[in-house]
């Protein structure tokens, strides 16, 4: 389209229809050579002569081979030729010349007769008649032997203007040659430089007014091509819209169908899914539950045997060992006996007391302080601070249970570790959260070697319900623990 507009000499609308163009290029090569070289031709028909040469190299840096190359070199000559730039014209020509590109074919001729037409002239404008004249001559006979006469317009108004200076009736033959051939070709321009060699050759008045009713015409006409060609493109492009949109308007109702379907599809899918993860959840959290139980009965039977051999067999056998060496019917022995088997008897409810079911009703929190109290003793003061400001009844059964079992081991491991004289259990309740801070007096122990058996587990039980725990403690400097979780 953009070629068909430059015959009609619409370089303006050639210039829009390429750029329409230049995106279906990037793929191809040659494309990209024709684009630029219509962009080149389009200013130089505009006399914006920088840019025609900037598009014809762009012409040439695109180009795959030396042959495509030759039409945008050719025109950058041109060019050089119409801004009197001779020598730089001569010096292109002539190398396009040496190189010797041209084959056989009758494309490849034509763009060599071009060129050794345009040498000529450019001779010529310098002022070398005699070279000028020799390559003008060889130009045209080329376009006559491979029937170029669309060619030999050109080399017939060179020839014209060569000969206007020295020979008026040679100019004005060559001259009435172009005419003749660019009115078979229909070719206006060409028709209206060879009337104004006539013209300017004095040849009568009859070629002035056919010049002016060509220009007349070719104006008007012209003007109507482009409304014409306007509208043939309006009218295309309105078409294909309305058609691009009926194809879209029947994708978007069999992409609606699809959509209907594979929600339907993927409906059931998810349908069936969620009940296979909820069936997998509950299996899993049945077996975790089973695994826990398994292992929270494994630890209190490993604690409960840890207990009565570190503690409650050593009472044991002391007592046995004082009634095989003390005579019983001393008053003092029977009550240091008595003594004894009440100290095993405390200790007895102790553990015990420490693995009983947890009762998490009304008296939870007087059952706990009951059981942090049992750990006072003469050399140790157990201090419990705002166990009943928290609302317990607003606390899972699961977290009270938690908090017990992690509050018992933590007095455990103080009664046998740490040699505390105080303790200080501190309870707060602020917005969604609970918080139990632990101190100690003891002699602590460095970071890095924390026991980590008990607290391994008071860690994992607090995790468990969504809570934190951190330790802090140094040698000499006591126990610290805080306790953090959701109500």
């Amino acid at each position: 389209m953009a070629n068909i507009q430059q015959i009609n000499g619409d370089y303006y609308g050639s210039k829009e229809t390429l750029i329409e163009a230049l995106p279906y290029s990037k793929n191809d090569k040659n494309y990209a050579v024709a684009i630029n070289n219509f962009f080149g031709i389009a200013y130089k028909e505009l006399s914006l002569y920088n840019d025609a040469v900037f598009y014809y190299n762009q012409a040439i840096k695109t180009s795959k081979d030396s042959v495509s190359i030759q039409s945008p070199l050719n025109n950058i000559a041109v060019v050089y030729i119409k801004q009197k730039k001779y020598d730089k014209a001569i010096q292109l020509l002539e190398s396009i010349l040496s190189k010797n590109v041209f084959d056989d074919k009758i494309s490849s001729l034509k763009s060599k007769s071009r060129v050794i037409d345009n040498l000529g002239f450019a001779y010529f404008k310098k002022g070398m008649k005699e070279k000028s004249l020799q390559f003008l001559n060889e130009g045209l006979k080329l376009r006559i032997q491979i029937d170029d006469d669309y060619g030999t317009i050109g080399s017939y108004l060179h020839l014209a203007e060569f000969y206007s200076q020295t020979d008026i009736s040679k100019s004005n033959n060559y001259a009435q040659k172009a005419y003749e051939t660019a009115t078979q070709f229909n070719s206006v321009d060409e028709r209206l430089k060879a009337l104004s060699f006539l013209i300017s050759n004095g040849s009568g008045t009859k070629y002035a007014q056919k010049y002016i009713s060509i220009s007349d015409s070719i104006i008007s006409i012209r003007n109507n091509y482009k409304n014409k060609f306007a509208k043939i493109k309006y009218d295309s492009k309105k078409e294909k819209d309305e058609n691009q949109k009926l194809r879209l308007e029947k994708a978007e109702n069999l992409l609606a169908l699809q959509e209907v379907k594979y929600q339907r599809i993927f409906f059931i899918i998810g349908i069936v899914s969620l009940f296979c993860l909820l069936a997998y959840l509950r299996k899993r959290y049945e077996n975790r539950n089973r695994v826990e139980k398994i292992k929270a009965a494994y630890d209190t039977e490993t604690r409960i045997a840890k207990d009565i051999h570190d503690e409650l067999a050593n009472d044991v056998f002391h007592t046995i060992t004082f009634t095989q060496t003390q005579s019983l019917n001393a008053e003092s022995n029977k009550d240091t006996l008595l003594q004894q088997l009440d100290d095993i008897y405390v200790r007895v409810r102790g553990i015990s007391r420490e693995n009983n079911d947890i009762d998490t009703g009304i008296n939870y929190a007087a059952n706990l302080k009951e059981m942090l109290s049992t750990y006072n003793n003469n050399t140790t003061n157990v201090i419990i601070n705002g166990i009943e400001k928290v609302n317990w009844d607003l606390i899972e059964d699961l977290k009270k249970i938690t908090i017990q079992r992690v509050l018992q081991e933590l007095m455990v491991n103080m009664k046998k570790h740490s040699q505390a004289s105080v303790v200080v259990l501190k309870f707060e309740s602020y917005a969604n959260k609970i918080f139990i801070n632990y101190t100690d007096n003891g002699k602590g122990c460095e970071k890095s070697k924390i026991i980590k058996n008990g607290l391994q587990n008071m860690e994992n039980r607090i995790l468990s319900i969504k809570g934190t725990i951190t330790f802090d403690t140094e040698p000499n400097k006591g126990f610290k623990v805080k306790i953090s979780m959701p109500k």
